[in-house]
């Protein structure tokens, strides 16, 4: 009997969206929350490697210089999962799209199959949202109840939306260089039905027992907050620097804060961490999952967390979604590589050597 051709299991926006409508948002952030740290505290380089991110930098004179890159991360003897993830500032203004593209893929790492590919889009803006609260709970003060947002473009809606998991907000200060966005940004909020309002920024530095930063600052235009005010437990967490010379806070805030990367290599190439000596920089988010007892006296000091974008976040949220895709199966399996003819001849297929060439994409099983 032949063996089943294998097939790849593609995820669309509607499969994404009916999986949100299944689970719920809420529920699905919780989750993310609490599996993102159980991989943090169990994470061990001998079953998993990382890469750092690697790509293009993308430069026109026309428009703010972008990157297109690929963050890589192994599962030994199980499945690669691979996001290629585009930055490009202009395309909200331009093209109308958003700041940040992506798909995720997933291989399997004993065969080099392609075994599913999805949105990155969602999953990035979720995971990242996720780390940062993550972060928050183990070095923010825990009685934190106001939070400041800098930058209120997609970044910051699942910011908001993860921290206000795991903190009892009471108010949410928002600033943006564009008024506008920081005015759309209460619409786009409106669900969590928190108390959110657009202020100056010297207010929101004086005010926030947490502050995130999430912007498109160029490279070289930083730092987006001054940190002259701050309130002395503030915890910062860095999202918006992922390139060399990008950075949102001052090289002083920096100094005087516990600095806690994503992944260090990574973030002292394009995060907060590319101002300070590597001796200026503290144990990475998985050492302070794994520890949190070392570094309860932070939770009243100046902190940073250093979110640069880290590949295990991804691999994460991709195996998460796809866990409820197939419970729920929801996806479409389609043939992308050229498979099930003879192993040795690679121009079977094209000569309708093959059982299956012709057959049409197929939903999966009771979708």
């Amino acid at each position: 009997m032949t063996p089943p051709v294998p097939r790849t299991l593609l995820l669309s926006p509607a499969d994404l969206r009916a999986i949100v409508d299944g689970v719920g948002l809420h529920a699905l952030m919780d989750e993310l929350i609490q599996t993102l740290t159980t991989a943090l505290r169990e994470l061990d380089a001998s079953v998993t490697e990382v890469h750092k991110r690697e790509g293009f930098a993308l430069k026109n004179e026309l428009r703010p210089p972008g990157a297109l890159e690929w963050m890589p991360v192994l599962r030994r003897g199980e499945t690669m999962t691979m996001k290629v993830v585009g930055y490009a500032p202009a395309n909200a203004a331009d093209a109308g799209l958003p700041t940040i593209i992506a798909t995720n893929s997933v291989y399997d790492a004993r065969t080099g199959h392609l075994l599913a590919l999805m949105d990155g889009v969602f999953a990035t803006a979720l995971r990242t949202g996720a780390a940062s609260a993550v972060a928050s709970r183990c070095l923010a003060a825990p009685d934190s109840r106001v939070l400041g947002l800098v930058g209120c473009g997609a970044q910051a809606v699942t910011q908001l939306h993860a921290l206000s998991r795991v903190f009892r907000l009471e108010q949410v200060l928002v600033h943006d260089v564009n008024p506008e966005a920081a005015r759309s940004f209460v619409r786009r909020v409106a669900f969590l039905g928190l108390d959110v309002r657009p202020t100056l920024l010297s207010d929101l530095e004086a005010r926030a027992d947490i502050l995130c930063t999430a912007t498109t600052v160029g490279v070289g235009a930083g730092p987006v907050i001054s940190g002259h005010a701050l309130q002395p437990h503030a915890h910062i967490n860095a999202v918006g620097s992922d390139l060399p010379g990008k950075t949102e806070l001052p090289l002083a805030l920096l100094r005087r804060s516990l600095v806690c990367p994503d992944f260090p290599s990574q973030a002292r190439v394009e995060g907060e961490c590319q101002q300070l000596h590597p001796d200026q920089i503290g144990p990475d988010l998985a050492t302070v999952v794994q520890q949190p007892e070392e570094f309860q006296g932070w939770r009243l000091r100046n902190t940073v967390f250093d979110s640069t974008g880290h590949a295990l976040e991804d691999q994460v949220v991709t195996r998460m979604l796809l866990e409820h895709a197939r419970r729920m199966q929801l996806g479409t399996y389609v043939s992308v590589e050229g498979l099930g003819g003879d192993p040795l001849d690679p121009y079977a297929l094209m000569r309708g050597d093959a059982p299956g060439r012709t057959e049409a994409p197929r939903r999966a099983a009771g979708s």
